[in-house]
């Protein structure tokens, strides 16, 4: 037992002499990538081409003339797009949530489905409010 606690103190030692010294190599790298952005942004205007003519100062980079009047409908977005995509979203976000949990289910226990109940059912509720608003309806 005294030879594990002595190795111990040697390694906790070791430890303590590294210091610093062991964030070297993150540092460097955080450094080099700011070095690189930096870089890159002063470098592009430099070397990138200065001609420019209508089409590439338009709003459109193709070159199509903007129009005034919208080409179909009356050319606003129907605000389904938008609550499918944040729904889509959520359940990303509750797919992420739950894996580690699915990985780990038994080492949680019954806590852990505790608190993985909770938060399906909050889900759950926000959908069926959702749902009840009709923000699924799709007319």
């Amino acid at each position: 037992m005294n030879s594990s606690v002595a190795s111990a103190g040697v390694v906790l030692a070791q430890g303590e002499e590294a210091g610093i010294g062991i964030y070297l190599p993150l540092v460097l790298l955080i450094v080099l990538a700011l070095a690189f952005a930096v870089f890159s942004v002063l470098l592009g205007p430099l070397v990138g081409p200065s001609r420019y003519n209508k089409a590439k100062v338009s709003a459109y980079e193709c070159g199509i003339e903007p129009s005034p009047q919208p080409l179909v409908g009356s050319g606003r977005m129907p605000v389904a797009y938008y609550i499918t995509a944040m729904l889509f979203i959520l359940f990303d976000i509750e797919m992420v949530f739950l894996f580690p949990y699915a990985v780990s289910a038994d080492a949680l226990g019954l806590w852990g489905l505790a608190a993985v109940a909770l938060f399906i059912s909050t889900f759950f509720i926000a959908d069926f409010y959702v749902w009840r608003r009709g923000g699924l309806d799709w007319n």
